[in-house]
């Protein structure tokens, strides 16, 4: 296994890391302020730069426009623009817009591609995903109460879903609905493609996460299908293999949400050792880096974020050598351990920090917000202990231990 990174790649990834700390970083201050105005022009503005130096896409494919990059070097990438909240939003690979670009690259009809995958490469449209319910758990997406009734040449869809991220201005969702329920559990949903102008669909509210409920990209919603009408040609896929679909999704998005939460995790250490280093607690010469609990910390953290690095890229390249079925038992513990490792280190970033921490005056309090839910989205962190458990305890199967 060689983790050797290409001269190419290493170019790529110091030219992002330039980016971030000079166009991205200075932004967050606006960023985090509920007063901020023309943002978005600013961020459209960011994005042309970047499609300037050719680095817009990297986890897209070269003939819709992205870099084409693979599993383990866009993991790279990830890692790089994770340090600031912007970075996947403004190179255009952010969630749920490259889940969706997958699916419907791989799925979707010509037309739909046209439609919905050509402009949604290129950044001029965006789009969300409306899987998760409110009466029913996230974690198991075969329990759906959301249907699609079909009726003549469309689909009527009824249901409520929440947690849609970036909803809030979307050009279109794709919803996972129940199509064939008396089929077994497995092939009950289909995707399908709804776009939000369409009558039924509503976005009732942006959720408040934390007291905060964000507005355009940078927010969850809350959707409502009601006698939602769609044409049959809008159907993502096999009808019936909405379950398979989103297991394709879901699996190279964990990888990229676990190499963007190393991101997270490099910038509080970042910001943590910084600022351990000029927070003097007794002038001249002692500061809060000459304390043993604070370098207990700073050691805790680094070790543990190298350890979840490696584990990340070990999965990511044997998902690309052996197939997402051979790594499933490495995506399952690299979900609920770098979720862990990055609110550890978040958390003691924030706390060395002291009643700075607690203020948006540094990004760790968003940080410390939004990323508490990595541990419960895309299955929370039991539900992967026990798939994992329970692939470790096959190995045993007819083994004999001495």
């Amino acid at each position: 296994m060689d983790f050797t990174i290409s001269d190419k790649m290493q170019t790529v990834i110091e030219m992002m890391d330039e980016f971030v700390d000079k166009e991205l970083i200075p932004l967050e201050a606006e960023f985090l302020s509920d007063s901020a105005e023309n943002f978005q022009e600013k961020i459209e503005e960011k994005q042309q730069k970047v499609k300037q130096m050719e680095l817009w896409a990297p986890s897209h494919p070269k003939e819709l426009g992205g870099m084409g990059l693979d599993l383990t070097e866009y993991a790279l990438v990830s890692e790089a623009l994770g340090r600031s909240p912007l970075g996947h939003y403004v190179f255009g690979c952010q969630a749920p817009d490259a889940g969706n670009v997958e699916i419907l690259h791989e799925y979707g009809t010509q037309e739909q591609k046209e439609k919905y995958l050509k402009p949604l490469v290129e950044g001029r449209i965006r789009s969300c995903f409306a899987m998760t319910e409110v009466d029913q758990p996230g974690s198991n997406p075969i329990l759906l109460d959301t249907t699609a009734e079909k009726k003549g040449d469309k689909y009527v869809i009824n249901g409520r879903k929440w947690y849609t991220t970036a909803a809030d201005g979307s050009d279109f969702t794709i919803v996972m609905a129940v199509t064939n329920p008396e089929a077994s559990q497995y092939l009950q949903a289909s995707m399908i493609i709804v776009p939000t102008g369409t009558p039924g669909y509503s976005l009732v509210r942006n959720i408040p996460v934390m007291g905060h409920k964000g507005e355009g990209y940078f927010s969850h919603g809350e959707v409502l299908f009601q006698n939602c009408e769609v044409p049959r040609e809008n159907l993502l896929g096999p009808e019936g293999q909405g379950f398979v679909l989103a297991q394709d999704r879901l699996g190279p998005g964990r990888i990229h949400h676990c190499m963007r939460w190393i991101g997270v995790c490099k910038r509080a250490l970042d910001l943590m050792c910084d600022y351990a280093r000029k927070r003097y607690i007794n002038p001249p010469d002692k500061n809060l880096a000459s304390k043993q609990m604070v370098q207990q910390w700073i050691a805790e953290s680094s070790a543990e974020i190298q350890a979840a690095r490696l584990m990340v890229l070990h999965a990511a390249w044997r998902m690309e050598q052996e197939g997402s079925k051979a790594a499933r038992k490495d995506i399952s513990q690299i979900k609920f351990m770098v979720a862990n490792a990055m609110q550890n280190v978040v958390d003691r970033a924030l706390q060395v920090h002291g009643g700075l921490g607690m203020t948006d005056d540094t990004v760790l309090a968003f940080f410390y917000r939004h990323e508490r839910a990595a541990r419960i989205y895309d299955g929370a962190d039991e539900v992967h202990k026990i798939s994992a458990a329970k692939q470790i305890l096959k190995e045993y199967e007819g083994k004999k231990v001495k």
